[in-house]
């Protein structure tokens, strides 16, 4: 029962984050400048006393801060996210219909920086006074340096006008209209630019990380153990200290997985990605309170899922800290 008594723990404090997350993030849009109200009829190009006295009633604008907290934390607790203002659909339809387009872009960049950053990092750490120790080194700086939407920017002027061979925007081709396989290598092609821009930064970082791991982990009695019994270099590398050198990298995917989300908003902005960021960008522009407030929940989900995805691959790796059955 330790593993399943491990799992049941984690769910108990995901579900006592996600009640102080909803909590806190809606006591913060309280507190915000602005008039919802205002901003509605605004987009109606105005209404009456009458009309926004009846709309401030109909969103429950009324009630004081507390009755409105309450109704909130109730009607999430049931699934309900609420309305949005400016879409007039429900929230949770809103954003499961852009999920999987975050999901794809954030775990396709997260899995190319964990592989080619683990890569290069044991690469030149293996010939740490090489060229490639010295490339990766400057592109780690370069890299973790650059801001995400420059990066995007450059990449787009790049790939997408001065050698057009991938698509500067959206999903997919809507003109094509393609099914099956088709529509999948579609997707892929579109994904491309967004992905890498989004797994730059995060490439760099793991790659110097992985490096540093791994020049420890080389100089351990371990491996001089490993390599006095005749084992080649690559079985030494590969099957006795990579195991122990990603660790590092791991628990930093894990942490990070947070600012890989926020990151998403940005790209998914400059690439015109269909995904939660870009609805985020419209709704802050829009001042949409509840479906602001729907992101937010639903991104804090999708980080506890990251970390508690992050936890598992831990337990994986390092036999160490797994719990007795």
């Amino acid at each position: 029962m330790g593993f399943v008594g491990w799992i049941l723990r984690r769910l108990a404090w995901a579900a006592g984050l996600l009640l102080s997350v909803a909590v806190l993030n809606f006591s913060l849009m309280h507190m915000a400048p602005g008039d919802i109200v205002q901003t509605i009829v605004g987009e109606m190009g105005g209404a009456s006393e009458e009309t926004m006295a009846q709309l401030t009633k109909a969103y429950g604008l009324d009630r004081g801060f507390l009755d409105q907290l309450w109704i909130y934390v109730s009607r999430v607790a049931q699934g309900d996210l609420g309305y949005s203002y400016y879409f007039n659909r429900p929230v949770l339809g809103l954003i499961l219909d852009r999920v999987p387009a975050t999901v794809l872009l954030v775990f396709t960049a997260l899995a190319v920086a964990i592989i080619a950053g683990t890569f290069l990092g044991v690469m030149s750490a293996r010939y740490p006074a090489s060229w490639l120790g010295a490339l990766v080194t400057i592109t780690a700086l370069f890299g973790f340096s650059a801001p995400v939407f420059w990066s995007g920017l450059m990449l787009l002027l790049l790939f997408a006008s001065v050698i057009p061979i991938l698509p500067a925007s959206g999903m997919y081709d809507v003109a094509q209209g393609a099914t099956g396989i088709a529509y999948a290598l579609d997707v892929a092609h579109h994904l491309v630019l967004p992905a890498l821009t989004l797994a730059i930064i995060y490439l760099a970082l793991y790659s110097r990380l992985a490096r540093a791991s791994m020049i420890e982990v080389l100089g351990s009695d371990y491996v001089r153990t490993a390599r006095a019994k005749g084992l080649s270099e690559n079985k030494v590398v590969f099957k006795h200290a990579l195991r122990n050198a990603v660790l590092p990298v791991v628990t930093v995917a894990g942490l990070q997985f947070s600012a890989m989300l926020a990151g998403a908003v940005l790209v998914e902005t400059v690439f015109t990605w269909p995904g939660m960021g870009q609805l985020a960008f419209e709704s802050i522009l829009r001042r949409d309170n509840q479906l602001i407030l729907g992101i937010l929940l639903l991104s804090a989900v999708l980080v506890i899922i990251g970390n508690l995805l992050t936890d598992l691959a831990y337990r994986f790796v390092d036999p160490r800290i797994r719990t007795d059955g």
